[in-house]
């Protein structure tokens, strides 16, 4: 299976969001470009052949502050790198772009992305307490460096 890599788009997003179990179908194309408005954004896809497998999706916070907004890969996709080369293209794009740091939330519930947050060098910066730890966001940065 070859698997590559490409600037994606809305469509690529929801087509391969609407595969990954844990998001319920709760991204939409209104929320993607809501949360772009105005914003730099970027949006990465992998896939194999023409059929979109995984996705990294961002925008800037600041001229100097990158937030990885959402990226999820497909079950039958997963284990086998893909979430880790999207987030190292993001991070090099981001530092091309002109980023210095980039920043990311998570939640207890996904403990393989806070896995791969913490072995790739985010550190914890915040916490947001939406009421139960099920539902409460872990902040992360990550400083990027050339």
């Amino acid at each position: 299976m070859k698997v590559h890599f490409e600037i994606g788009s809305v469509d690529d997003v929801l087509t391969a969001d609407a595969q990954i179990p844990e998001f319920d179908g709760r991204t939409t194309e209104q929320k993607i470009h809501a949360r772009f408005a105005n914003n730099h954004a970027l949006i990465l896809i992998a896939k194999v052949g023409e059929i979109p497998v995984a996705y990294k999706i961002g925008y800037a916070l600041s001229k100097t502050q990158f937030y990885s907004w959402l990226g999820g890969v497909i079950p039958a996709y997963r284990k086998q790198g893909i979430a880790t080369t999207l987030r190292e293209k993001q991070e090099c794009w981001a530092l091309s772009a002109g980023y210095n740091e980039i920043s990311v939330k998570s939640m207890n519930r996904y403990p393989g992305m806070l896995q791969l947050l913490i072995s790739s060098g985010y550190q914890i910066s915040g916490y947001e307490n939406n009421g139960t730890t099920d539902s409460s966001k872990i902040c992360f940065s990550k400083v990027l460096r050339e």
